[in-house]
């Protein structure tokens, strides 16, 4: 446990840690899509519909540039 700490602290990014920010990130674009749908379309489809398919679509945007990001700093540590 502390080995991968560690590795997060440092920066290290190898397969765990990637994971590891990978499902963080994609927690946190699951609440900002649900609090996204409620400010755009709340009062429209009601509040609990809009942020599940805020939640529920966020991810989908989100989840491909994450990887993206994690790739680039993968092949370019020094940048």
């Amino acid at each position: 446990m502390t080995d991968i700490l560690t590795n997060l602290a440092v920066g290290d990014i190898n397969l765990l840690t990637g994971t590891i920010l990978l499902l963080i990130a994609t927690g946190f674009s699951l609440v900002g899509g649900a609090i996204g749908g409620m400010l755009l379309a709340g009062e429209e489809l009601g509040y609990n519909f809009a942020a599940m398919l805020g939640g529920l679509f966020s991810p989908a945007a989100v989840v491909p540039a994450i990887l993206l990001g994690l790739l680039l700093l993968n092949l370019c540590p020094k940048f």
